[in-house]
């Protein structure tokens, strides 16, 4: 008698931690009806019920399980969108560091009061003063566009 009693008073004891222990959550279905459950449905959005309230944590709204995998993607999708924006950018950069210094280069050229040779249909000719001054025009637009520093 004395075994029994000692047993029934420990487990008196003990329930009230092992119910504040397991995992209650609420979700409304598609009639709205509310269900109460120990597990978290699949594909249905889920809050967590405080027992010794019995509140639900609404300001901290948790995710089903899929909805969390879905929003981990998303937020690696956007990561690697991020990633090629700035790899295209790298480039976009580059091209214009060499666009710069070949209009640089080509002016030079063209500054230095040099003949220009151009091949013209199988045939080389020089260019008269009227094209090298387009030329050079042509050069410093494509300086002025890609050596100064880009506007954001």
């Amino acid at each position: 008698m004395i075994i029994k009693t000692v047993v029934l008073s420990i487990m008196l004891i003990v329930a009230p931690a092992l119910t504040s222990a397991a995992s209650v959550y609420k979700w409304i279905d598609d009639n709205g009806i509310p269900h109460f459950g120990d597990r978290q449905p699949a594909g249905i959005k889920s809050e967590p019920v405080n027992i010794k309230t019995g509140s639900t944590n609404s300001g901290g709204q948790t995710l089903s399980a899929q909805e969390q995998v879905r929003a981990i993607d998303d937020s690696r999708g956007e990561r690697a969108e991020r990633a090629n924006l700035s790899a295209v950018e790298e480039a976009r950069q580059k091209q214009r560091k060499a666009n710069c210094e070949t209009a640089q280069s080509n002016l030079k050229v063209i500054n230095s009061n040099a003949r220009i040779r151009v091949e013209d249909n199988g045939e080389q000719r020089y260019l008269a003063p009227e094209e090298i001054e387009e030329q050079r025009q042509k050069f410093r637009q494509i300086a002025d566009d890609n050596c100064s520093p880009e506007a954001e």
